[in-house]
């Protein structure tokens, strides 16, 4: 390979820096591209039907827009309420644990699902799951 340019394309390159017309930048259209890869959404202080609203919505929002992996955030449950009252379940009162039932039950939102972290539910020390969607073809 030569190390010499030719004098034309000296002079083409002369002319293009010389010229107004610049080059589109790559990096500008792959972050309008750029797919978001993860997303959260925190249901503190929702009541089981406000969470289970904004949970379908999120959820149907970021499949239309490509997301892969939504974290749910719902708290342990433990300064819930709901444990002080002998009416209510524990298991189905508390966030961490209705959201997750809510969204199996909903065939609706199963079809864009891959995967529930189920095992982040039962974990007494967590207060958030991760949920794997499915991509748009």
């Amino acid at each position: 390979m030569t190390n010499k340019l030719s004098d034309k394309d000296k002079k083409d390159w002369q002319d293009f820096l010389d010229s107004s017309e610049k080059l589109k930048s790559k990096d500008v259209d792959q972050l309008k591209n750029q797919i978001i890869s993860e997303r959260s959404i925190d249901l503190h202080g929702y009541t089981l039907e406000e969470a289970n609203k904004q949970i379908s919505e999120f959820i149907e929002n970021c499949y239309a827009n490509k997301v892969k992996k939504v974290n749910v955030i719902t708290g342990k449950g433990m300064r819930s309420k709901n444990l002080e009252d002998p009416y209510q379940s524990k298991d189905l009162s508390i966030l961490k644990y209705s959201v997750p039932e809510y969204i199996k039950n909903n065939s609706e939102l199963m079809s864009k699902i891959i995967k529930i972290d189920f095992e982040s539910v039962d974990s007494p020390s967590k207060g958030n799951f991760d949920i794997f969607l499915k991509t748009i073809k």
